[in-house]
């Protein structure tokens, strides 16, 4: 059973969503936080405490991984993170006419998900994609500066579960692990690779690096032979991930939502997907240091979908706990221990 992820940034005027969408529910946000400790091996960072999103009514914040039912059957999950827009630029603009036309009619999708308070820029939000904390970290700096010597995060705990999982990067050859930018590859969009456990230390030619971090280009093949792992995260490169600029087309927003037009389909049509598989496609941050909102769209055989829209307050400690919950490993890492999963996105329409 397949469930996937993928994170965007959103740009461009705002509309409705394309067919009726359900009622929504705004839920005022409820402060607090967990502490943050920094585990760097290099040079330790002062933690930085950010509140956590709104707890909503009926889904209450634990510390489990107890199942949920609204996602209970999700198998395996793709992740796609994209940049630095607001959802008010990409919902309905002419730039992006696949999210808006295609995928939105199908998706469910949040309107009021933020990165976390404050925190920018990228590489922050992705660790706490990864771990529910940004360590302090507020550079963009390689693993060779911010390196974690810490096992508390996702991937390490799909590990201690047998749970098999691979970063697709764009850009990247597969013969070293990718520690050090290259061409339109940027390791701060790739948060698996700030973890000692995986890197063996920032070593070049760690085992679990080179098994687990994968050129984009082997995704096709393993969707085809039915080889993907539960847990795919992919990361466009800077030309197609909506952060740079780049000819012939000189519109960020466009060249993400053009390459999501040629990737995503594969992913749907997916042995993978259609075994009651999920897509969340969602962004790092919001644009010029605010925190969003951002996007977050839910594609799933087991989603609401059909333009179904809630108000929910959410952030990136939402869907690290939904990725919990699905795949029962825990306990909930850092704010996610504190914040509203995602369960509101999936189940049956709401009547």
């Amino acid at each position: 059973m397949v469930a996937l992820l993928v994170t965007l940034a959103a740009c461009g005027p705002s509309s409705a969503p394309t067919g009726t969408p359900a009622p929504t529910t705004t839920i005022p946000a409820t402060p607090g936080s967990l502490p943050l400790t920094p585990t760097s091996t290099a040079t330790a960072r002062p933690a930085v405490a950010t509140p956590t999103s709104a707890r909503a009514s009926g889904s209450p914040a634990t510390p489990t991984t107890a199942p949920v039912p609204a996602l209970a059957g999700i198998g395996t999950v793709f992740v796609i993170v994209l940049e630095n827009h607001n959802w008010a630029d990409i919902k309905g603009s002419a730039s992006a006419p696949y999210i808006n036309g295609t995928l939105l009619p199908l998706a469910s999708h949040a309107e009021r998900y933020d990165n976390p308070p404050g925190v920018h820029p990228s590489l922050p939000n992705y660790l706490w994609l990864e771990a529910g904390q940004d360590f302090g970290i507020r550079d963009d700096n390689d693993p060779a500066r911010n390196h974690q010597g810490t096992r508390a995060h996702l991937t390490a705990q799909l590990d201690a579960a047998g749970i098999a999982w691979k970063a697709y990067q764009q850009g990247i050859d597969g013969a070293t692990c990718p520690l050090r930018g290259s061409g339109q590859y940027a390791p701060k969009h790739n948060p698996m690779v700030y973890f000692d456990d995986v890197t063996g230390t920032n070593d070049a030619h760690a085992a679990s690096c080179l098994a687990h971090e994968r050129p984009y280009g082997e995704l096709a093949g393993d969707l085809a032979a039915g080889t993907v792992p539960r847990y795919a995260f992919i990361t466009p490169d800077l030309c197609h991930d909506m952060h740079d600029s780049c000819g012939p087309t000189d519109d960020p927003i466009k060249q993400g939502d053009t390459w999501l037009a040629g990737a995503v389909p594969a992913i749907l049509a997916s042995a993978a997907y259609r075994d009651n598989g999920a897509l969340f496609i969602t962004w790092d941050e919001g644009e010029g240091g605010g925190d969003g909102p951002i996007g977050l769209l839910a594609l799933s055989p087991r989603a609401k979908g059909g333009g179904y829209q809630n108000t929910i307050p959410y952030t990136h400690s939402s869907l690290l706990a939904t990725l919990q919950r699905i795949f029962g490993v825990g306990p909930l890492l850092g704010d996610a221990a504190r914040a509203t999963d995602l369960r509101d996105l999936f189940g049956p329409p709401t009547p």
